[in-house]
């Protein structure tokens, strides 16, 4: 089946370009007998292509973003001939880790907004640039191998980092993410996504409905555009511009009838 053939289906002009883009990567993987990669893909686009390639039952590829439950990965396409231990192997050639370790008296003003806003500012290409974990002393940027040079010399520009240190490290030398949560509790009339939005996001069930049209919606990491979905206990949500939420389980229920819900919001 040609490349044509595959896509007819997909209606978005973005959506179209980007499996175009997965099919040159298996082809040329193929012919070429190597690994070859993409850049960074946000989550829609991961939902995307993991629906696509189990639509055309592909398997020889692996989705990594430097860390457990990256939201930015990279896509690898590789030869059959590789196990999981050859392609691990080949990790650190494909992702580096910029870190920015802050001056003392720096340490912690800067959010993960700071460090977004100062590559957008530099006119960098955003998806070159992965996950970006942030700490008190400062952040560690997951980045293209090819890119790392170039946006380590280019944040050195930029005032905010002016007496910071900038290193490039090896991807196994990432710090690990401190995952916090808050725990909170909603009150919903059904299990219903447009309704459990409509309170994580606190907005109407139109501005939800608009928000889970809009793609922006995520269900253990699938894209999500039914309003009517039911959501289950131990369900990721995750909001885009709003956060990642876990719905931990239901507490009763009001005199009304209405499920409160017990939600736990990474923070």
């Amino acid at each position: 089946m040609n490349k044509q053939e595959l896509l007819k289906d997909y209606k978005r002009q973005e959506d179209k370009i980007c499996l175009s883009q997965v099919l040159d990567k298996i082809e040329f993987s193929k012919t070429r007998n190597k690994i070859e990669t993409t850049d960074f893909l946000d989550m829609y686009q991961i939902s995307l292509v993991e629906n696509f390639l189990k639509k055309i039952k592909f398997t020889e590829y692996k989705l990594y973003g430097g860390y457990e439950d990256a939201e930015r990965k990279i896509l690898l396409i590789y030869p059959e001939k590789y196990n999981e231990e050859m392609l691990k192997k080949n990790y650190s050639k494909i992702i580096k880790i910029i870190r920015i370790v802050l001056d003392e008296e720096e340490k912690g003003k800067y959010s993960h907004r700071n460090y977004l806003g100062g590559i957008v500012k530099l006119g960098l290409k955003r998806e070159k640039v992965g996950d970006i974990l942030v700490s008190d002393d400062g952040a560690d940027i997951i980045v293209k191998e090819e890119f790392s040079e170039i946006l380590k010399e280019q944040l050195a520009t930029l005032t905010r980092f002016k007496n910071s240190q900038i290193n490039i490290e090896e991807i196994d030398k990432i710090k690990k993410k401190e995952i916090k949560v808050e725990k909170i509790k909603i009150i919903v009339p059904s299990l219903r996504l447009d309704n459990i939005v409509s309170d994580l996001a606190k907005t109407s069930r139109n501005k939800a409905a608009t928000i889970i049209n809009q793609e922006r919606v995520f269900v253990n990491g699938q894209n999500e555009t039914k309003l009517s979905k039911q959501i289950k206990m131990g369900d990721i949500i995750t909001i885009r511009g709003k956060g990642r939420f876990i719905v931990k389980g239901a507490d009763g229920t009001t005199r009304s009838g209405r499920t409160v819900l017990i939600i736990e919001k990474y923070v």
